[in-house]
């Protein structure tokens, strides 16, 4: 994976100093998250080079776009890339672990937006630092969830992208603490594979579930539509 700069159509990634690269779950969250209840305050849990967020104060009016980091190169790199962005007087990443970050700050969220390690599997690699990014022992769900429940304002929502073989356990364990899904995007790399991610957006009201399935390509670099309409805003090369 290259370590040269990321160029989107308004903005630009550093990730050099990153275990996580740029990969297209994070763009998918960015472009997918609802931004309709035009919310004021935004929190990106886990922000890595900081896309996610750089994506929201693209789409959105929110004056206060916040952003946890807790790996010491990727903050860095992070406010680095919001200092840099048009939007640095709205965004803000702090250096903190959730559980510091929960203890500290009183304020509540209109959205809250994550793309959590994940990778439960057992083996671990050479590089630590990647590990901390990948594995969902750095942030486990359940530990996320209830942070997002105590953070996440009366009628916010809570928007996350999950391995499809996690979304059912995610889900349960997010009604335990009356989060409900709202919306739901299953993700396919083509036609013919199985259903890799889902992202889901909750929030305290229960509602009729809205869901949806995204195919990324018809074969290789050829992207169907539905992917083309998502991200073109963003990417360089999508029309």
């Amino acid at each position: 994976m290259s370590n040269k700069p990321f160029k989107f159509k308004q903005f630009e990634i550093n990730q050099d100093k990153c275990a996580m690269k740029i990969g297209t779950d994070s763009v998918l969250l960015g472009a997918w998250v609802s931004i309709q209840q035009n919310p004021f305050s935004i929190l990106d849990i886990g922000a890595g080079t900081g896309i996610v967020a750089l994506m929201l104060a693209q789409r959105s009016h929110a004056e206060l776009i916040d952003a946890i980091e807790i790996d010491d190169d990727a903050y860095e790199q992070c406010v680095n890339n919001f200092e840099q962005s048009p939007w640095g007087d709205r965004l803000f990443c702090y250096h903190a672990s959730l559980d510091e970050f929960v203890e500290e700050i009183e304020d509540q969220y209109d959205l809250i937006i994550s793309n959590p390690p994940f990778y439960s599997e057992d083996f671990k690699s050479e590089n630590q630092q990647r590990d901390l990014a990948r594995f969902n022992d750095a942030l486990p769900f359940n530990h996320l969830i209830e942070s997002v429940s105590k953070l996440l304002s009366e009628n916010g929502i809570f928007s996350v992208i999950v391995p499809f073989k996690e979304e059912a356990s995610f889900i349960k364990i997010a009604t335990t603490f009356h989060l409900f899904p709202n919306r739901i995007l299953q993700v396919k790399g083509n036609p013919s594979s199985e259903i890799k991610r889902s992202l889901i957006a909750f929030s305290f009201s229960e509602s009729v579930i809205k869901k949806e399935t995204l195919i990324i390509e018809t074969r290789r670099h050829e992207y169907t539509e539905d992917y083309i309409n998502l991200t073109k805003d963003f990417y360089l090369k999508m029309s």
